[in-house]
């Protein structure tokens, strides 16, 4: 298999096609991009702008509130709130030794959940009530509509996704119901030219989710690595979204999609923001090689894992706040 210099574009403006050439089309390029580079940009994906500006916008606030401000919603137990710098270090990656925390931080959302949610009520892993930061007007009212069409759309991608693997789109869709999401608005400092080479705005990682969806400004310091171990980068495009499948949809493709590593190194000199927004399975999923990617060429290669209990493993290992109280 090739290795790739660039990231490409998909275009998924049909998305919304149950049938015909043109979703075979977007199923085509799904399976044959994220079976070989599990990178590309989306576009044509039908996000408002302005709701994309606004959220930039809300983060630029939100990072110069004045750092006793944002520690007043410091992250807590629910995995919600304000991540100071260097409280997150990749300790579990596979891809460099890590021992040096993020050089980023950020505000961080999920799925808000309140006393009456069926999953607080049964106790789920993290289920609970978001934090929001007082001092800025309209900044919930700002997150909210966006992460329900990021949610919304990460249902229809989805959808493709289960066409490609060759399974029931109804029966994956229950996988996700309620999703496991976050949203989280990241700030970068620009990296000294000085800097030591083991430390990174975000070091060298794969996501252990299944759909990640990216915005970020033109600042740039995203890169991916190809299969020959280059760092290829991933720039700014305008009204696209970067999107990568995480370690889950790797788990359930049976490797027929892979889950690539990616990295964060601003030397720009200036401050770097972008939000990820991460779509993944309902806490108590039990994620395994979908019989329809088991075959006698591909036999199986992960054993079934529960999704919660490893998300609290990763988050125990790469989170002060987790690891304190856990």
């Amino acid at each position: 298999m090739e290795s790739f210099e660039s990231i490409p574009i998909i275009d998924i403006g049909e998305i919304d096609k149950a049938k015909g050439a043109k979703i075979d089309t977007l199923v085509q390029k799904i399976r044959k991009t994220y079976g070989e580079i599990g990178f590309a940009y989306i576009v044509n994906h039908n996000i408002d702008p302005c709701l994309v500006e606004n959220l930039f916008q809300k983060s630029h606030e939100f990072h110069s509130l004045p750092y006793e401000a944002k520690m007043k919603i410091e992250l807590n137990e629910l995995h919600r709130g304000f991540i100071p710098i260097n409280t997150s270090t990749d300790r579990n990656s596979k891809l460099a030794v890590v021992t040096k925390p993020n050089q980023s931080e950020s505000f961080i959302m999920m799925r808000e959940a309140f006393a009456d949610d069926p999953a607080v009520q049964k106790g789920d892993y993290l289920a609970g009530p978001n934090q929001w930061p007082l001092e800025i007007r309209g900044f919930r009212e700002t997150l909210n509509p966006y992460f329900d069409a990021m949610t919304k759309l990460c249902q229809k991608i989805c959808r493709v996704i289960a066409i490609a693997l060759g399974t029931d789109p109804e029966s994956f869709a229950a996988e996700f119901e309620p999703p496991t999401t976050f949203l989280r608005l990241l700030r970068y400092p620009p990296s000294p030219p000085d800097t030591p080479s083991d430390i990174y705005g975000s070091a060298p990682h794969s996501d252990f989710g299944c759909i990640t969806l990216l915005a970020q400004d033109e600042t740039g310091g995203l890169q991916v690595r190809n299969r020959q171990g280059s760092w290829i980068d991933s720039p700014y495009i305008k009204d696209s979204f970067v999107m990568n499948f995480g370690d889950m949809l790797q788990r359930w493709s049976n490797g027929l999609f892979i889950s690539t590593p990616h990295r964060v190194i601003n030397t720009s000199g200036q401050e770097r923001y972008s939000c990820p927004f991460f779509y993944e399975p309902k806490i108590n999923a039990k994620v395994s090689p979908l019989p329809s990617c088991i075959t006698a060429e591909n036999p199986r290669k992960f054993e079934s894992i529960v999704y919660g209990e490893f998300l609290r493993a990763e988050l125990q290992n790469g989170y002060d706040r987790h690891s304190k109280t856990n």
